[in-house]
C-alpha cells in the first residue's frame, strides 16, 4: 500500500484484509458503497496494521511453545565446521524450505561443535515462517512421551537433541520408534546425534528397530555432517586461564616472602 494508491486498490486491500482476518464481506461492501477516500484509506491502514500485529504475536506464540533451551539464530553462526550434502544449499537450509516436503535433517558430528545452535536457529526461522515446532532432547521426550503424543501429531517439525547421547531401554526405544513412524512422511524430524548410524542398534537394544528408523529418516531426508574441534573447549575459560603466565601456581619468592609474614 503506497501513498498513491487508488481507491480499487485500497478496496481490494481491505477485501483481502477482511478475508484474512475472518470478518464478513459486508465490510467492504459497505465501504465501497457508502465510503470517503478518507475513511476508505483508514479503513486499509488500520487492517493491515491488525494484521500485522496478529502475525507478530502467532509468531511469539510459536517461539515461547518451541521451548528451545537458549535463543539463537543463524546471524553469525560459522559454516566451518559443516559439510552440507549436494542436494541441501545453506539457503535452503536458513529458509526451512525442507518442512514443505517433510523431509527429514540428520545434524551428525562430535560434541561441542554447533549441532544444537543450528538446531534451534532453525526452529526459530520455522517459527517465523509461521510453523508449528516442538524442541526436545530425548531423554525429555522418552520421560514424557506417553502424555505428549497427542501434542506431537499437530507439528510441522519435531526437533530430537542428543539423539543417542544416552542409551535408552526397550520400552523407551519402542516410544521413540513410534514417533518416527508417527512422522513419517507427516512432518519433519530434526535429529542431532554424535552417533554413526551403524551404531545406532546398541543404543536402543535392537538393531532391526534401529534399522527400521533409520530407513524411514533417511528416506526423505538429508545428513548434514559436523567436522573439527569442540567450539566450547577451544573457548573454555579453564584453558584461557590456564596459558596465563604462572597461573594455577605460586613462584619460590610469593612462597617465601608469605611464611616470612606468617601467612602460613
Amino acid at each position: 500500500m503506497t501513498p498513491t494508491s487508488t481507491r480499487t486498490e485500497l478496496e481490494e486491500s481491505i477485501l483481502t484484509c477482511c478475508k484474512s482476518l475472518f470478518l464478513t464481506s459486508a465490510i467492504p461492501e459497505l465501504i465501497k458503497q457508502d465510503g470517503t477516500p478518507k475513511q476508505i484509506e483508514y479503513l486499509a491502514v488500520a487492517l493491515q496494521k491488525e494484521i500485522t500485529c496478529r502475525d507478530e504475536n502467532k509468531r511469539a506464540r510459536l517461539v515461547k511453545r518451541a521451548r528451545f533451551p537458549i535463543y539463537k539464530t543463524f546471524e553469525g553462526y560459522e559454516y566451518r565446521c559443516v559439510k552440507l550434502p549436494p542436494a541441501l544449499c545453506k539457503e535452503e537450509l536458513e529458509s526451512v524450505s525442507f518442512i514443505k516436503e517433510k523431509n527429514n535433517l540428520v545434524l551428525y558430528g562430535p560434541v561441542g561443535i554447533g549441532k544444537t545452535h543450528m538446531a534451534i536457529a532453525i526452529v526459530v526461522n520455522a517459527c517465523m515462517k509461521g510453523y508449528k515446532v516442538r524442541f526436545y532432547t530425548v531423554t525429555e521426550l522418552v520421560l514424557k512421551l506417553e502424555r505428549l503424543r497427542n501434542d506431537l501429531n499437530g507439528l510441522d517439525l519435531l526437533i530430537l537433541d542428543e539423539w543417542g547421547y544416552v542409551p535408552v531401554d526397550r520400552d523407551g526405544s519402542q516410544l521413540l520408534f513410534r514417533v518416527i513412524s508417527d512422522s513419517y512422511e507427516s512432518k519433519s524430524l530434526l535429529l542431532t546425534t554424535n552417533l554413526e548410524f551403524s551404531k545406532w542398534g546398541g543404543i536402543f537394544t535392537d538393531d532391526q528397530m534401529a534399522a527400521t528408523m533409520i530407513d524411514r529418516l533417511v528416506h526423505h531426508g538429508h545428513l548434514i555432517l559436523f567436522e573439527g574441534n569442540s567450539y566450547r573447549m577451544e573457548h573454555a575459560l579453564m584453558k584461557q586461564t590456564a596459558r596465563q603466565p604462572g597461573a594455577g601456581a605460586e613462584s619460590k619468592d610469593s612462597t617465601l616472602n608469605a611464611k616470612r609474614s606468617g601467612s602460613f
